[in-house]
C-alpha cells in the first residue's frame, strides 16, 4: 500500500470504512516511517484494500476485516493521544489482541489501548509498561493478591514486570524493602568448580536481578540502598528461618526449587508483605529425579484465596520474535515425543542405567 489520491468504491457484499486522523497527530505517527506501521496492518488484513489520502484512511473489502482495520486505527489513536508512540511491535500486538477477542479466544475485557498505555514505572527517561494482555493481567494480579505466581517461558517479562512493581511499591512507600532471591542451581555447571569466595560463586546467579535493578533505579543509589538493607539480593537458602514483614519479595527461577524449598519460602511471608514467584517449568535444572517445587505448588495452592497463578505463553514473549517461535517449536517437539524440555527426564540422561524419574 501506498498513498493514493482516491478511495475505491466497495463492490457488492463488501464494506468500507473511513478513518480521519486528527490534525494534532502527524500522519507519520499513524502510518510509521516509510509506511512501516501501515504495512504491518496490510499484511494482517489481506482481504482489505487500504488507501490514504491526506489525513484520511479508507479501507474497502471483506466486511469482517474492514471492521477490524477500523478498530486497529481507533486503538492506535487512543494510544497516540496519551503521547506514547506506536511501534511495529505494538501494532502487531494490538492486532493479535483484537483478533483473539473476535475469535472468542479472549474475553475482550481490556482493549489494546488499555494494555499498551498502563504505566508501571518511569525511570531514567523510559517507561515500563505491559505489552500484552496476559502481562497486564499479571501486573493487575500483583496489585490485587498477596501471593502471585508468574509462570511462563523465557522472555515473557515475568521477572522484569515483578521487579518494576517492587520498585513502584518501594517508591510509593507501600513497603519498606525489596527482597530478591533465586535458588543457586546451575544449568549444567557446578558451583564448586568456580573460582573465588562463596559470594563470588553465587553472584553470577543473582546477576540478572542486579541488571533489572540498574534499569529501574539510579545505579549510584543501589549500593546505598543495599547497604541500608532496603534492597536485599540473596540466594534462596538465606531465607530459611526468617519472617519477612513489610517487604516486596520476589523468588525468581522458582522452577529450580525443590518442594521443601518452595514450602519454606512461602512460609516466610510476614505482615504487610507481598510475594511474587516467577519461573519457567520447561527449563528445570534440578538433578534428575528431583521434583520441581513450582510444578507441585500449582496442584497444592490452585484455588486458595489470595493466591493467584498468572500463566504466560509464547504469545507474550517480548524479546526477539524468533524467541517465541523457538518456544513454540520446543513445545511441539515435546508434545510429539513425550519429552520435557527437548529431552527425556528434563533433558538429563540418567547415569549407570538408573531409571529416569519425572519431576
Amino acid at each position: 500500500m501506498t498513498q493514493t489520491p482516491s478511495a475505491h468504491t466497495p463492490a457488492q457484499g463488501q464494506a468500507s470504512a473511513r478513518i480521519t486522523v486528527p490534525a494534532q497527530h502527524p500522519m507519520v505517527t499513524v502510518l510509521g516511517s516509510g509506511d512501516s506501521l501501515l504495512r504491518v496492518i496490510e499484511k494482517a488484513f489481506p482481504a482489505a484494500d487500504i488507501h490514504v489520502r491526506g489525513n484520511e484512511i479508507s479501507a474497502v473489502g471483506d466486511t469482517h476485516e474492514v471492521a477490524l482495520v477500523q478498530r486497529v486505527f481507533d486503538e492506535m489513536m487512543l494510544v497516540l493521544r496519551t503521547g506514547q508512540p506506536m511501534t511495529e511491535d505494538a501494532v502487531e500486538r494490538s492486532i493479535a489482541m483484537l483478533k483473539a477477542s473476535e475469535n472468542g479466544e479472549s474475553d475482550g475485557q481490556e482493549t489494546p489501548a488499555e494494555v499498551l498505555t498502563q504505566n508501571i514505572l518511569s525511570s531514567r527517561g523510559r517507561t515500563i509498561r505491559p505489552k500484552t494482555l496476559n502481562q497486564k493481567r499479571y501486573v493487575d494480579a500483583i496489585d490485587k493478591h498477596t501471593i502471585v505466581f508468574g509462570i511462563g517461558p523465557a522472555g515473557t517479562g515475568k521477572t522484569y514486570l515483578a521487579m518494576a512493581k517492587a520498585v513502584q511499591a518501594l517508591q510509593s512507600k507501600q513497603v519498606n524493602r525489596i527482597i530478591l532471591t533465586r535458588p543457586a542451581v546451575e544449568a549444567g555447571e557446578r558451583l564448586g568448580f568456580l573460582p573465588g569466595t562463596l559470594y563470588e560463586k553465587i553472584d553470577p546467579y543473582l546477576r540478572p536481578l542486579y541488571d533489572a535493578l540498574h534499569d529501574m533505579l539510579d545505579p549510584d543509589s543501589i549500593p546505598r540502598l543495599m547497604a541500608a538493607g532496603t534492597i536485599e539480593v540473596a540466594p534462596l537458602a538465606y531465607m530459611r528461618g526468617r519472617t519477612l514483614n513489610d517487604a516486596f519479595i520476589i523468588l525468581d527461577e522458582a522452577q529450580n526449587t525443590s518442594p521443601e524449598q518452595m514450602k519454606m519460602f512461602l512460609t516466610r511471608l510476614g505482615f504487610e508483605s507481598k510475594i511474587v514467584i516467577t519461573g519457567d517449568v520447561t527449563q528445570v535444572d534440578l538433578p534428575g529425579g528431583t521434583k520441581s517445587g513450582l510444578r507441585q505448588v500449582q496442584e497444592i495452592l490452585e484455588g486458595v484465596e489470595d493466591v493467584h497463578f498468572s500463566r504466560l505463553t509464547s504469545h507474550d514473549v517480548v524479546r526477539h520474535k524468533l524467541v517465541g517461535r523457538i518456544v513454540d517449536a520446543y513445545e511441539q517437539y515435546d508434545s510429539r515425543n513425550g519429552t520435557e524440555n527437548g529431552g527425556h527426564n528434563g533433558g538429563r540422561t540418567p547415569r549407570h542405567g538408573a531409571k529416569a524419574k519425572g519431576k
